[in-house]
């Protein structure tokens, strides 16, 4: 039995280390273009850190509805458009359509 939660403790981590760091480096790159302070940083690395998390589960070995994919989009944009100011929220969309 050990032996199984290690096997699945090692496939999880391995995914953790990757939304960790893929929503790290999201969080600089905004933050060089949309210009935010060191709360609004941390508040939005712990969207884009949920997000991914959430992305995660619901890519799991299954291809997921149009409808989960834009639900969970707009669950992230509500939350980043409540952390950021106006004027930031605007650059943020246009960065998130330049990239």
């Amino acid at each position: 039995m050990v032996l199984g939660t290690e096997s699945v403790m090692a496939q999880s981590t391995p995914n953790k280390i990757e939304i960790n760091a893929e929503a790290s480096s999201k969080t600089e790159a905004l933050r060089k273009s949309v210009k935010f302070n060191d709360a609004q940083r941390d508040q939005i690395y712990k969207a884009l850190q949920a997000y991914g998390n959430r992305k995660d589960i619901i890519y799991k070995g299954t291809t997921p509805s149009k409808e989960s994919v834009a639900k969970l989009e707009k669950e992230l944009d509500d939350k980043i458009k409540t952390i950021l100011s106006e004027e930031q929220y605007y650059n943020y969309k246009a960065y998130i359509e330049q990239n």
